[in-house]
């Protein structure tokens, strides 16, 4: 993440027609090179992040697929509770970078108040932070983590924070699908893959005359929910059928 900034102005120097970038990477290319059109093919809103005037018409330089990161986190903790209904007390671990913290954690408050669960939060805005807040989230007692929408952190740290969440046998919640691949109970978030096809539609039009302030920025319509039978298996969790019911993938 660190590396974003310095990378986006070599890409600048190279002056590309148009540059196609994801997550923090849109916000550092938006800022390197301004006047280069940036298609984003997944992260949170570029209307929060400041890139674009709104939806319907950006404005600006910035367009393509955003992603209602916000939104679904009050997702994570209804099918963290759905797997794992004896949960009394869950871990949120919160990447303090992430443009979209404030609708977020709104959310998940939400979403706290209506499951009557204990919840714990423990913040994160460097790779170093992450040890000392999931050591906190042990201290406190935590059954169970769900990883709040990360500008990047979460994401390159992964293997990390899965692999300690799994040595306390918490069942871990989270956004991209890397995340379950890695070891995490359920991801649920839009189709990543469904995202950057439709960024190249965006980029199709640019390349031919297009103004990427003109092109509506568009939200996913297809969302996945994918799931890790070996470590529900670890953990001793039997998914139910209406978790099943919405599963789009299964990890064996």
């Amino acid at each position: 993440m660190d590396r974003l900034p310095a990378l986006a102005e070599e890409l600048k120097v190279k002056k590309p027609a148009v540059i196609v970038a994801a997550v923090g990477a849109v916000f550092a290319a938006a800022k390197a090179a301004p006047d280069i059109p940036v298609v984003q093919a997944q992260g949170g809103s570029p209307v929060v992040a400041g890139l674009a005037a709104s939806l319907a018409r950006p404005g600006g330089m910035v367009t393509g697929v955003t992603n209602p990161v916000s939104e679904v986190s009050e997702k994570y903790l209804e099918l963290l509770l759905a797997a794992a209904p004896k949960l009394q007390r869950v871990g949120f671990l919160v990447d303090l970078t992430s443009r979209s913290y404030d609708a977020s954690m709104k959310n998940a408050r939400r979403a706290i108040e209506h499951y009557r669960v204990e919840a714990r939060f423990a913040e994160a805005a460097k790779p170093e932070d992450l040890d000392p807040a999931l050591s906190r989230l042990v201290k406190e007692g935590v059954q169970g983590l769900v990883l709040m929408p990360s500008a990047g952190l979460f994401n390159a740290e992964r293997r990390r924070i899965v692999k300690f969440a799994l040595e306390q046998r918490w069942p871990v919640v989270a956004g991209p699908r890397v995340f379950v691949e890695e070891g995490a109970l359920l991801t649920y978030g839009a189709d990543a893959q469904a995202n950057f096809r439709r960024a190249a539609y965006y980029v199709d039009r640019i390349l031919k005359g297009a103004k990427p302030g003109d092109l509506p920025i568009e939200q996913p319509t297809k969302f996945e929910l994918v799931l890790n039978m070996k470590t529900a298996k670890a953990l001793g969790i039997t998914f139910p059928k209406e978790v099943l019911v919405l599963t789009t993938r299964v990890i064996e």
